[in-house]
């Protein structure tokens, strides 16, 4: 990859996290991509150079912080004991949401807009992510391996509520 390259890559990414931050105090639907462009420190015009549209800078954003968790989770998959599985994936999924809080923020809103790309998105990292995790506690020989998936999917929601509303209670016992 050449030096323009590299910096091109670079450019989208800050774009992309200058916009999951505005998205995430925002809202989707009250952001503009004036906002995003300011927080990133570039030109309005400059990112309809990466994201013909402001739903396709949505999509993007999604998707990285999908992939986050989903990497994250192979990652600790790859190395846990099975009889430290789930308890690491939890520890996992409470670092990423207290170090990427506006990802797990723009996350929680997705799930509410129609449109349907973002509903495929939303559905589409939904997916990955109880397919990961119910085939590694299969894997690993987790009685009632579909429960505890869901179970530990319902977790993760409760912590985003937790951590959305400042209830740190919810996660008590």
């Amino acid at each position: 990859m050449g030096k323009n390259e590299s910096a091109s890559v670079n450019r989208r990414m800050e774009i992309i996290s200058a916009a999951i931050e505005v998205f995430a105090e925002t809202g989707y639907y009250r952001a503009t991509t004036m906002q995003v462009a300011k927080r990133a420190g570039i030109s309005q015009p400059y990112i309809f150079r990466f994201f013909s549209t402001k739903e396709e800078l949505l999509l993007v954003a999604l998707e990285a912080s999908w992939q986050r968790i989903a990497d994250s989770f192979r990652q600790v998959i790859a190395t846990a004991s099975p009889t430290r599985l789930e308890q690491e994936l939890i520890e996992t999924y409470e670092e990423i949401m207290n170090a990427y809080r506006s990802e797990m923020l723009l996350q929680m809103q997705a799930q509410t807009i129609q449109e349907e790309p973002i509903r495929m998105a939303m559905q589409s990292g939904f997916r990955d992510i109880r397919r990961i995790v119910l085939e590694a506690f299969q894997k690993n020989g987790v009685p009632d391996s579909e429960e505890r998936t869901k179970l530990f999917i319902a977790r993760g929601m409760l912590c985003n509520i937790s951590m959305a509303l400042g209830l740190p209670e919810l996660m008590e016992g």
